[in-house]
């Protein structure tokens, strides 16, 4: 079976930890662990998300004397793909004796007329008071959110369109490797429409809308979406919260979840069932093989004919 892997950002920087590199390392073992159990039985893909690691990056760049302009967005997020990809590739090479293990530059191609870039709602880097805020938004031309403590940087995110480097990803997969790309939700980038020129974009993209594109291109016959819950959940954070075991991609829009949690998991689960009839799950990282043993998890599956 060929299993897409969406590693939540938590993966490697879980709630809580600080941003260290230390940290990280240690982190990967366990991820490398739950990844690796599947790796023995089936040919897998890992993406993975870096939005701790683009926003330290971002910090940094911001407060950089030496730059005339910070970084680009897509620029940091090529950057965090090779961070957290080495880690993972390490991690995984321990745990996979002899195995192909390769980390890949990703690009996910975007329209530039996506809506998302008139609406910036994703944030990124850290909370500033006003009068910085006003100064950086005046400087570099950033949109800015209130936040609790101050405001913060925005950016758009537009839906990925396609996966640019998914025919090589293909051609990994054939030799038996395992492939860590598409992290961050790949470096977003438009493509002029007379020469084909590729160009980078202020930007980010949901990773596991990404990955759900990924999934479906490659043919992928399961998406995994891991996470730090068990389930999902209806009247999460409620006293009458109850675990979702089994749903279709009907029922994952209709309960409407939460945009800054469990809402873009659950749309890309739903997008890849839908566009291929085959199976997707969310649950925890450390339940990754029973999850796609059918023995932890959310299930989506496809309708039922005539339901």
């Amino acid at each position: 079976m060929r299993i897409v892997v969406a590693l939540g950002g938590n993966a490697l920087l879980r709630r809580g930890d600080r941003p260290d590199a230390d940290v990280q390392r240690a982190n990967v073992v366990r991820v490398a662990t739950a990844v690796a159990a599947l790796a023995h039985e089936h040919d897998l893909i890992v993406t993975h998300g870096n939005t701790p690691q683009l926003g330290l990056l971002a910090t940094e760049s911001v407060a950089d004397r030496s730059l005339v302009e910070p970084y680009p967005v897509d620029l940091l997020g090529a950057q965090t793909q090779g961070l957290i990809g080495t880690l993972l590739v390490r991690g995984l090479k321990d745990a996979l004796p002899g195995r192909r293990v390769v980390s890949l530059l990703t690009h996910t191609q975007v329209r530039g007329d996506d809506p998302a870039f008139e609406r910036p709602t994703e944030p990124v880097g850290p909370t500033y008071p006003d009068k910085v805020a006003d100064f950086l938004t005046a400087k570099h031309g950033w949109t800015m959110t209130r936040t609790r403590g101050g405001l913060r940087r925005v950016l758009p995110a537009p839906q990925p369109e396609r996966i640019l480097e998914c025919d090589t990803v293909r051609v990994l997969l054939e030799t038996g490797t395992v492939v860590v790309c598409a992290g961050g939700g790949g470096v977003p980038v438009v493509s002029d429409w007379a020469t084909g020129a590729l160009r980078g974009v202020e930007a980010v993209v949901d990773k596991d809308l990404a990955a759900a594109r990924l999934a479906e291109d490659v043919k992928a016959d399961f998406l995994l979406i891991l996470t730090d819950v068990p389930n999902v959940y209806d009247a999460y954070g409620t006293p009458d919260r109850r675990p979702v075991l089994d749903v279709t991609p009907a029922e994952l829009r209709a309960a409407r979840y939460a945009p800054d949690s469990m809402g873009p998991k659950a749309e890309a689960a739903a997008r890849f069932v839908e566009g291929t009839g085959q199976l997707a799950a969310i649950g925890a990282l450390d339940a990754a093989y029973e999850i796609v043993h059918g023995r932890s998890g959310t299930l989506v599956r496809p309708d039922l004919p005539g339901s």
